[in-house]
């Protein structure tokens, strides 16, 4: 796991995957932030920020989703305004998840599904998707508030064999 050192304001994360063959389901996958307090970083999400929500407060938004993995490059994004998250956060872990509506699927069953890390045009994390290949979610990145304001990154790559309900509430304990 590499570490980050230099203080982050705003990350950004990039998901891309190719769609699935025209005669099978749609592989559906999607980025998910949960948030964690001072008091317990390791304990419950405060809240989680997924394809259909943003928080409470616009610090962590979706501003791409597909549902299909059709585009060019990464097509699907979110946004996290580090610096904005009131002080009672001090950890927020990201990770990604395919739904499992239409059957089984890994991300051994993807093509082309990695993940990017931006903290403005530095690339923080590139990341193939494969190298967890028997999963169904995984952690790819961890920010944690070293003061009240400085925020550091974390690669945290680890696969999980969870729909998306149980992913965010598994992906916290991880560290």
């Amino acid at each position: 796991m590499s570490s980050n050192s230099q203080e982050l304001r705003k990350a950004e994360i990039r998901l891309k995957w190719d769609p699935s063959p025209w005669d099978e389901p749609s592989h559906h996958l999607d980025i998910i932030a949960t948030t964690y307090s001072a008091d317990a970083p390791q304990g419950p999400p405060v809240y989680v920020v997924h394809f259909d929500s943003r928080s409470p407060d616009g610090t962590i938004n979706m501003n791409r989703h597909s549902q299909t993995g059709q585009g060019l490059g990464y097509v699907e994004e979110m946004t996290l305004e580090l610096d904005r998250l009131a002080s009672s956060f001090a950890r927020v872990v990201v990770g990604v998840v395919i739904h499992q509506n239409t059957g089984p699927k890994t991300f051994g069953d993807l093509t082309n599904a990695g993940v990017l890390v931006l903290d403005g045009y530095q690339e923080l994390l590139k990341y193939d998707l494969a190298g967890v290949t028997g999963s169904t979610a995984a952690t790819v990145a961890e920010f944690t508030r070293d003061t009240a304001t400085t925020w550091t990154y974390r690669e945290l790559i680890r696969g999980f064999d969870s729909d998306p309900v149980a992913f965010t509430a598994e992906m916290g304990g991880v560290s």
